[in-house]
């Protein structure tokens, strides 16, 4: 951190909205650096005792159960990505002229070495989880963070100047972002998504995603997907002057970044030509973790990693967990954990990777799901689907002229009677298409269920 900056923090008072995982990271960092911190959280004081206790400990201030005025007596607020831009506190604090920022920006005023930030409406994890993996491989000091799981205030302090820092970054982080710079920005796709959080306008939410680069300059680089229009019409409007431009295509021969020539993956960084391997050798299935793959590889190879620790990286890696997951196989049929697809698009991806017949699990907290996208892929892939959550009822008006839709009370009668409807060769897909909060606490919750259920089927099927 500069001088400057050090000197701003110590003589700054911050209020740190939201006391997860993050906030607190966040607290700790700034009191750590000599700021003056407050915590406030909503959530009633017996549920937190963990971060209270945690608070207590560093000796900061804290107040749960609400916001009171305190939470705006500060020079700055500091907010997790929970906390949306439309909250009352949020709202109050921009009327009064004090600065809103993000738990991603605070951490990025301490980051030493490379940042490396990924977003996109899909695919942001199993990227940056990749891009991860692409570094660990090749033995080159990094760290993983962001919206992947860990905060990036947890891990910044760890930072040297060699270390490339490969973040995870949601249009919730970047909404309040002002100096955030990384060297190399990547940006997946945009499609429609949280546009609750955006006053329902598509608008709004491309501009949050440019976020990713907007202060970028001269030697930054940004990684885009030329085949999705909205992505590439936001890039080449927006990227500053001077930022390089790397896109990549599966449908498009280019003049520099990825694409696919021959069934394999060809890149050209730097003027320099190399084919990295098959497309067939590339462990993750799926054209979007084609799409995926290309655009961790470009980052890596921006910084230095040479194309056979690549190969071995793209051969190995497996995947996450809850995106198009194996679970089990049972019987003949094929069970497959895609919790993680909590939007249309993502279910548009995953019906894609399948040439089998499908059973699929769609529902649950909806979003202003248009189920019509889905229509032709319903039509040539799905058997049957297995309504569940909130929208079921949705769901069920979506596809029932389409397919023979079941609605499930539970997850435990959706996994029985998907079981019941699927024969040998058959793959039963949990892909909600939806949020988890109807049900469970996040998606990653849903998916532990959804495999601990499948765990306990009979060891036979029809």
């Amino acid at each position: 951190m500069k001088d400057v900056e050090s000197e701003r923090i110590r003589n700054t008072r911050f209020s740190v909205i939201g006391a997860a995982r993050s906030g607190i990271a966040a607290a700790r960092l700034l009191a750590g650096a000599g700021g003056h911190v407050f915590v406030s959280d909503t959530a009633p004081p017996e549920s937190m005792s963990a971060a209270m206790a945690s608070l207590s400990q560093l000796g900061i201030p804290s107040e749960f159960g609400g916001h009171s005025p305190r939470a705006l007596d500060a020079d700055m607020l500091v907010i997790s990505p929970g906390v949306p831009s439309t909250a009352p506190l949020v709202r109050q604090a921009i009327e009064r002229g004090l600065p809103v920022v993000s738990e991603l920006e605070a951490a990025s005023w301490f980051a030493k070495g490379t940042m490396v930030a990924i977003t996109g409406t899909n695919g942001k994890t199993t990227t940056t989880t990749l891009a991860g993996r692409m570094f660990e491989d090749a033995r080159r000091a990094s760290v993983v963070a962001g919206n992947i799981g860990t905060a990036f205030s947890e891990v910044v302090s760890t930072l040297t100047p060699e270390h490339v820092a490969i973040l995870e970054v949601s249009s919730f982080q970047l909404d309040h972002v002002d100096t955030f710079r990384p060297k190399i920005a990547v940006l997946l796709n945009i499609t429609p998504d949280h546009l609750d959080r955006y006053e329902h306008s598509m608008a709004r939410y491309v501009e949050s995603k440019c976020r990713v680069f907007a202060r970028q300059g001269r030697g930054d680089v940004v990684v885009y997907n030329r085949d999705d229009e909205v992505t590439r019409d936001a890039v080449e409007r927006h990227v500053p002057a001077g930022v390089l431009l790397l896109p990549f295509s599966v449908t498009s021969t280019l003049s520099s970044g990825a694409w696919v020539e021959k069934e394999a993956v060809i890149t050209r960084v730097a003027g320099q030509r190399t084919e990295i391997l098959p497309t067939s050798d590339i462990s993750i299935r799926g054209t979007h973790n084609l799409c995926n793959a290309m655009a961790a590889t470009l980052a890596a190879q921006v910084l230095g990693i040479g194309p056979a620790s690549l190969r071995a990286t793209l051969r190995n890696f497996k995947g996450v967990e809850h995106r198009l997951e194996f679970v089990r196989e049972v019987g003949g049929v094929t069970y497959i954990n895609d919790s993680k697809a909590t939007n249309v698009d993502s279910v548009w991806y995953a019906l894609q990777s399948f040439t089998a017949p499908l059973i699929v699990l769609i529902g649950g907290r909806d979003k202003g799901n248009d189920y019509a996208r889905l229509e032709e892929l319903v039509r040539k892939h799905v058997k049957a689907i297995v309504a569940i959550g909130e929208s079921a009822e949705k769901v069920h008006a979506a596809f029932h002229a389409v397919v023979p839709v079941e609605k499930a009370a539970t997850m435990k009668d959706a996994v029985s009677t998907a079981a019941g409807l699927a024969v040998r060769g058959d793959v039963v897909l949990l892909s909600p298409a939806c949020a988890s909060f109807d049900w469970f606490t996040n998606y990653e919750q849903r998916g532990k269920v959804f495999k601990d259920l499948v765990a306990k089927l009979p060891g036979a099927a029809a």
